[in-house]
């Protein structure tokens, strides 16, 4: 079967290569993928490659397709179901033919929402669930609306999912933006109040009225705004973060008794934990929310056919650094 990889560290390793087809065994599924998302962390795992390959590495952690096999322990799905999923990060990724998946971390697709619109979502709406309703512990059936969230990066990929759920869970959420288009974008979102993230936050929340947050999320390099985050959390508050730490020190945070948390949305299938499943609940949720319009996909950019071409195009997009919402790479 057909299937695209890297050797090295640099995007233009990019090849297309003959893969044989595996066979699925016990909760595995083996999808024909139909599309696939781009996201900043298939340019990480590249980028982190520090010797030249023997054989490709596959990567892509979004994929849409049907299922053509399954194993034999099998409970939740059947040959010919169409579904969606954000991958393993160790195993292969989507941008191959076919691939294997665990049924736990995988759900039916939205049945009304097309490919391209239900493909971006997997991987940014399990980042951005993981981070609201466990990280943060955020309850989305209370009275929210008293309290407030900073979203660092909000018309990012992650940023424009967690702009929605933290919207629908009552919070009043200040998203930071930087652009006409991106303000409109992140407010079309449901962001109540937007600050620009290339001027200064402290003076810009300030002014909204607001003196401390209680919930900040950092969805991008964290360094610069560290102590715009130190001094504006609330004491008692939570922060918790996608992203490295390189500069800021997590000491600094002590003083507030702030609570802080990483976010991995792979940890789970990496250590085989039973939690797993959680991954699949929470896409199913995002099924219906898409087919009801409750939840708006955030794809902006698409391109039909699985080539080299149109994978090198996509992550040129993501890696660039200024891409609002998602980028989509159709099979047809």
């Amino acid at each position: 079967m057909k299937a695209f990889g890297v050797t090295n560290n640099r995007q233009d390793s990019f090849v297309e290569f003959d893969k044989a087809e595996e066979l699925p065994t016990g909760k595995d599924l083996l999808v024909k993928i139909e599309g696939i998302s781009v996201n900043p962390v298939d340019i990480a795992t590249r980028k982190g490659i520090n010797t030249e390959l023997k054989e490709p590495k596959i990567l892509g952690y979004d994929g849409y397709g049907v299922v053509e096999k399954i194993g034999e322990a099998v409970k939740n799905f059947q040959v010919g179901d169409k579904v969606f999923f954000a991958g393993d990060y160790t195993r292969d990724g989507s941008y191959q033919e076919y691939e294997l998946i665990d049924e736990r971390i995988v759900a039916h697709a939205p049945a009304q929402t097309s490919i391209e619109k239900s493909v971006a979502m997997p991987l940014v709406a399990l980042t951005a669930s993981e981070l609201l309703f466990e990280k943060l512990n955020i309850n989305p059936v209370i009275d929210n609306r008293e309290k407030t969230i900073l979203i660092i990066n909000g018309a990012g990929g992650v940023g424009s999912i967690a702009t929605q759920l933290a919207h629908l869970a009552g919070l009043k959420v200040i998203a930071t933006a930087s652009t006409p288009e991106k303000v409109k974008w992140v407010k079309d979102l449901g962001a109540d109040l937007v600050v620009n993230h290339h001027q200064d936050l402290i003076k810009q929340v300030h002014d909204l009225g607001i003196e401390n947050i209680d919930y900040i999320v950092g969805l991008s390099n964290n360094d610069p705004h560290w102590q715009e985050i130190v001094e504006l959390i609330k004491p008692f508050g939570t922060f918790a973060t996608i992203t490295n730490l390189r500069e800021s020190q997590i000491g600094d945070l002590k003083q507030k008794s702030v609570s802080f948390a990483w976010e991995w949305m792979f940890t789970k299938a990496k250590f085989k934990l039973d939690s797993m499943s959680d991954q699949g609940a929470y896409l199913e949720k995002l099924a219906d929310g898409l087919d009801s319009g409750m939840i708006k996909s955030t794809v902006t950019k698409v391109f039909h056919g699985f080539n080299v071409e149109n994978i090198k195009a996509a992550t040129e997009l993501v890696e660039e650094g200024h891409m609002m919402g998602k980028v989509v790479v159709l099979a047809k």
